[in-house]
């Protein structure tokens, strides 16, 4: 929005992203009507565009880039809207506390489809030991991602104890803890796994539900999925699957285990399967698995 003011370009607000019908339609019309060129949006706007049954009747040769952000990009999702819409899709990384963290070049030559590209100028990236916050892992190694940099905040207001938990002093400089997991590859880019909180732990491994997430939207028949750990009678965890199909589309919990299968190591693929008309999602489009828990444990 910043940059878009800052160039003297039109900006179209899209209120509520989810009106129409089917869910999302209105966004796309928005971008017909006003030939747009730049989209901004989370992940699962870009995969319900793709799954509208409508999208070949919308006009979207104006687009000439997307920016992606608030969570991982499926890679199924980033081929699907280019072959939809002829538009390239740059990630981009940062959080409230501190934006922008990384993004990709927006040139196809140094982006790199499955990271949020290179850490901005005069940005500190770190990646460290879970559970201290502190001890800095090898390259290459998912812990989580500790930033510094003159885009952090301050602090947060009248909030002592999250101001000591989240951040650290490491090296003589202050690093905000994000909580997110992820990893820097060899070539500098920063690759985001999940969200820390998000992270369920199966027989002593590490499941990612993003992981999980993009092999379920990698069928042809699931527009929406969502991955929560629920507990089991031996006080452990197992991986749950909230599945949204697209319109017109079937599909059995038969079919969309056997495609996990292919896609993932047996202790990823869901013991659960619930198929939903709609999965939870907040005001710009992002999957809230927070409800999808709660609602579990009121059932419980």
């Amino acid at each position: 929005m910043l940059w878009s003011c800052l160039s003297g370009n039109k900006i179209v607000c899209i209120p509520d992203p989810r009106n129409g019908t089917p869910p999302f339609s209105e966004a796309l019309q928005s971008i017909k009507k006003y030939q747009t060129t730049i989209v901004s949006a989370v992940p699962s706007i870009f995969t319900a565009m793709t799954h509208d049954p409508l999208i070949d009747k919308h006009d979207l040769s104006s687009i000439v880039a997307c920016a992606s952000g608030a969570a991982p990009l499926a890679t199924e999702t980033l081929a699907r809207f280019k072959k939809k819409t002829g538009a390239v899709i740059f990630e981009g990384y940062g959080l409230s506390e501190c934006l922008p963290i990384g993004i990709n070049p927006t040139n196809l030559k140094d982006r790199k489809i499955g990271s949020v590209g290179i850490p901005c100028s005069k940005t500190r990236v770190k990646i460290v030991n879970i559970e201290t916050g502190i001890d800095e892992l090898p390259q290459g190694e998912d812990g989580e991602i500790v930033v510094h940099g003159p885009q952090l905040m301050k602090e947060y207001l009248n909030r002592p104890d999250a101001n000591q938990s989240d951040f650290r002093l490491i090296n003589g400089k202050r690093f905000f803890l994000t909580g997110d997991i992820g990893h820097i590859d060899a070539e500098g880019y920063l690759i985001i796994t999940d969200r820390k909180k998000d992270m369920i732990l199966v027989g002593g491994f590490n499941v990612y539900p993003a992981e999980v997430e993009e092999a379920l939207i990698s069928h042809p028949s699931v527009a929406l999925a969502a991955v929560i750990g629920i507990p089991t009678e031996d006080k452990k965890e197992t991986v749950k699957a909230f599945v949204q199909l697209s319109p017109d589309q079937t599909a059995t919990v038969e079919e969309i285990l056997e495609h996990c299968k292919t896609k993932l190591s047996a202790y990823k693929c869901p013991k659960q399967i619930e198929f939903r008309s709609e999965i939870p999602t907040s005001i710009v489009g992002k999957v809230i698995r927070r409800i999808l828990k709660e609602e579990l444990q009121v059932k419980a």
